[in-house]
């Protein structure tokens, strides 16, 4: 599992990071909002874990753009107790709230239960242009046929279209579905975009799989 922490308390970040990382996760750390906000919109995260305070960008703000995009559940830590800032928080899209000071078993509890809850945030079916992917079924239609797929080519196209739109990069498809770090020298993911475009793409006039060169590929309806 994958977790963006934006906490700008140096001390706070490093120890709540080393926690986290000796827990299981896997951690991105940022130190102010606007920081926090480019990785929460050009990565994949499970969770993220998000202060209240932040220099040039406070959480509200970073909370209320990241909501026009992106449902990634959101834990808010910070020193605020009154209620007003929990229902602000409540309204703007958070999913849980931990007032500081508070003890690390307990954010790890709020963290697995948010995690627990996170893939009935994801949508079951996705519709784009004339495919319909069937997530729990693990079953593609293009055009009211069945397109057959292996693991990783499901695993790819679902990425791609959960981020429908958005341009990923290789070493960032790499990492989520190899889970691997990206070698400049390995087409692994090339080779892997190219068989699900034969699939996907190749037997219809509308092309859904674009590169975008030097940036990565996109999935969207250019129609």
């Amino acid at each position: 599992m994958r977790i963006l922490l934006v906490e700008d308390e140096v001390k706070a970040g490093e120890y709540l990071r080393k926690g986290l990382i000796e827990s299981g996760f896997v951690v991105d750390w940022a130190q102010t909002g606007p920081d926090g906000l480019h990785l929460a919109l050009h990565e994949s995260y499970d969770l993220i874990i998000l202060d209240v305070m932040l220099p040039l960008m406070d959480g509200w703000q970073l909370l209320e753009q990241l909501r026009k995009s992106h449902d990634t559940p959101v834990l808010f830590l910070t020193a605020r107790d009154e209620i007003e800032d929990r229902v602000k928080g409540l309204e703007l899209g958070a999913d849980d709230y931990l007032v500081k000071p508070f003890a690390f078993t307990e954010l790890i509890a709020r963290v697995r239960t948010l995690l627990r809850r996170a893939p009935l945030r994801e949508a079951e079916l996705i519709q784009i242009a004339d495919m319909q992917i069937d997530v729990l079924k693990r079953k593609v239609i293009r055009s009211g046929e069945r397109v057959d797929l292996t693991a990783k080519e499901f695993a790819l196209l679902h990425l791609l279209a959960k981020r429908c739109g958005e341009v990923l990069s290789r070493s960032l498809i790499a990492s989520q579905i190899w889970d691997m770090n990206f070698d400049s020298d390995t087409n692994v993911v090339e080779v892997a975009v190219r068989r699900l475009r034969a699939k996907l793409d190749d037997p219809h006039a509308q092309k859904l799989i674009h590169t975008v060169r030097g940036m990565g590929y996109v999935l969207e309806d250019r129609q």
